[in-house]
């Protein structure tokens, strides 16, 4: 089967998602990806779900274009462009049938993905075991497994605790101190020092625990949850990485791209 004619659906579009979806396209596969009515990505200028609210968005110079309708996929893919479809149910897998299905939604469940989804179904992180749920799972956490393609058991549980960079792990994290509408003071991109306030939750302060640059944010006017994270600074300071493929999303990448070449060069 020729690479250009394998289709993948990608069920998410946040930053994971995105990192996988830009490595398959750079690599000719027809991809399309699925969102919900209301995405709440963090490191929004890295994730292509933004295209639910602007229309399109691009990634390292890979766009992905919103659809409203399953006719409008090809034309998209016509034009070189990612179509996104807004599809919790996943109905279009029923109109594409792809060849393989990617779970990237990163729920750390599984919240109904199967492994007759697709000739090949592969599922990121904690939620998904491979032979019974997905034919394979991609390991998400940072550290030495970091990508490791697992084509039988499950990957590492979630600990709940995020990853370090430059030294920091919870600290660099913004979490919401309440229930509310989150307003940002502050953008993405942003030089921000320790104690700075970057966005309220109606009447509570969010505050930068350490300096850095505002690397995610949510959206202004998100509503929030109490302890949902809302942001994250990256210690190192470089601006560029705000608006470029992680090198976890980026592994991760690889690790799907492994995944399928493995699948259908046997």
């Amino acid at each position: 089967m020729s690479i250009g004619k394998v289709i993948v659906l990608i069920k998410g579009a946040g930053e994971m998602a995105s990192g996988v979806a830009v490595r398959l396209k750079r690599s000719n596969f027809k991809v399309c990806m699925t969102e919900t009515f209301h995405p709440e990505a963090v490191r929004r200028e890295v994730s292509f779900c933004e295209a639910v609210y602007d229309g399109e968005k691009t990634v390292e110079g890979i766009s992905a274009r919103f659809v409203d309708s399953f006719s409008q996929i090809q034309g998209v893919w016509d034009c070189g462009k990612i179509p996104l479809i807004v599809d919790p149910d996943t109905a279009v897998k029923e109109f594409l049938k792809p060849a393989v299905l990617v779970d990237a939604i990163l729920a750390k469940k599984n919240l109904g993905t199967r492994m007759t989804d697709a000739p090949l179904v592969i599922g990121l992180g904690p939620g998904f075991f491979a032979g019974r749920d997905v034919h394979m799972v991609v390991e998400t956490m940072r550290g030495h497994n970091l990508g490791r393609v697992i084509q039988e058991g499950e990957p590492q549980p979630n600990t709940g605790i995020p990853g370090v960079i430059a030294g920091y792990s919870s600290e660099r994290v913004f979490r919401a101190p309440k229930s509310g509408t989150l307003k940002t003071l502050k953008g993405i991109g942003d030089r921000v020092e320790t104690g700075e306030v970057v966005a309220l939750v109606d009447d509570c302060q969010i505050k930068a625990q350490i300096g850095g640059i505002i690397r995610g944010l949510l959206r202004n006017e998100t509503i929030v949850r109490e302890g949902m994270k809302t942001g994250d600074i990256d210690p190192r300071g470089e601006k560029e990485y705000c608006y470029t493929i992680s090198e976890k999303a980026r592994t991760i990448g690889g690790s799907v791209l492994e995944c399928i070449l493995s699948h259908f060069n046997r």
